[in-house]
């Protein structure tokens, strides 16, 4: 076990040696909460897109179910004829120069696994960069836009936003509710109350917590050929090796046992980077990775490796505030439009 996974074991299970953490905490925790007085003063430089901008994050170290969120966010503002962008850090990549536009034909690991996979998924319009306001820029010189996403960037106080969309792991939930680097919040766990929207990824109902969301299996996919697989294609009590490199790894292991197969789970940090040797040996076993995973491992995946396709379902209500928020939302920049115009 690497030392971030024995902190990260700490932060969640409990450990008195994080007591020794404590003055670094206060510190971390003063300098974050200067920075957001600072922004909501005005006192921060920062960008605001003549589109509005909806960020999805979390305030945990660690994975929560934002990609998936994105993705059903993507599909559903284009339900409603909308035109949406989004734009990342792209966390991991190295492309040629930043900002930089994703196409599905990009490597992974250039651009992200993360933004990898939103644009071979759906096709949306992304730009990666780590200072947000310019991959908005560039993202609206390319394209005619109604709506932008932002995949993480809550506490990217460079860029002005309309709604806050956070994630909370329901079966984990805010750790100790510490800081970093005594616990895993990126801020203190006060900003939940001033977010417009809290949804707690693995419940299946809405409480005082937040909005409920839970990720739906949906299908099978090879890895190599894209071969598509209903969930029936293995058989009750399979046994299998399962990889993940995400954030929270036992969450992907859980729900292979939850779909009646035995996993062998196989944990890799966040954004980790695979080569062939870091795959499981091919005795006979099927290999099921997450799809954020699989983009990175198709170039040597073998026949035996496949990935589980999700699809993020949050609560009725949550959709419902949603469409008021968008309703809300376009009006207004259509009206601000429109007397800039008039001007």
């Amino acid at each position: 076990m690497t030392l971030a996974e024995r902190l990260q074991q700490a932060w969640y299970e409990g450990h008195a040696g994080l007591v020794a953490l404590w003055p670094l905490e206060r510190l971390y925790r003063a300098v974050v909460q200067r920075k957001r007085r600072r922004f909501l003063a005005g006192a921060l430089d920062s960008y605001r897109a003549p589109v509005p901008v909806i960020v999805v994050g979390n305030i945990t170290v660690g994975g929560t179910g934002k990609t998936p969120l994105i993705l059903w966010l993507i599909e559903h503002c284009r339900a409603r004829g909308l035109s949406v962008g989004v734009v990342s850090r792209g966390y991991g990549g190295q492309p040629p120069h930043w900002p930089w536009r994703v196409q599905a034909g990009d490597d992974a690991a250039m651009v992200g696994d993360e933004p990898a996979l939103l644009v071979r998924r759906t096709g949306v319009p992304l730009v990666v960069d780590p200072q947000r306001p310019r991959a908005i820029q560039l993202l609206l010189e390319q394209e005619k836009l109604d709506l932008i996403l932002c995949d993480d960037g809550l506490q990217h106080y460079r860029m002005q936003r309309d709604l806050e969309l956070v994630l909370v792991d329901a079966a984990r939930g805010l750790g100790n509710g510490r800081c970093l680097p005594a616990g895993p919040l990126r801020e203190p766990a006060e900003r939940l109350h001033s977010v417009d929207a809290v949804l707690v990824n693995g419940a299946r109902d809405d409480s005082q917590q937040g909005y409920a969301m839970f990720l739906q299996p949906l299908e099978l996919v090879q890895v190599a050929s894209g071969h598509r697989a209903p969930l029936t294609h293995f058989a009750p009590n399979q046994a299998m090796y399962a990889m993940a490199g995400i954030g929270n790894p036992q969450r992907f292991f859980n729900t292979l046992s939850e779909l009646g197969w035995q996993p062998q789970g196989h944990a890799f940090a966040d954004h980790a980077e695979f080569t062939a040797d870091d795959l499981p040996p091919d005795d006979g076993l099927p290999l099921l990775m997450t799809e954020k995973d699989a983009v990175k491992c198709r170039p040597f995946a073998p026949a035996h490796a496949w990935y589980l396709k999700v699809a993020a379902q949050p609560s009725p209500a949550f959709v419902t505030w949603l469409d008021a928020r968008l309703t809300h939302l376009l009006a207004a920049y259509k009206t601000t439009q429109n007397e800039v115009h008039n001007a």
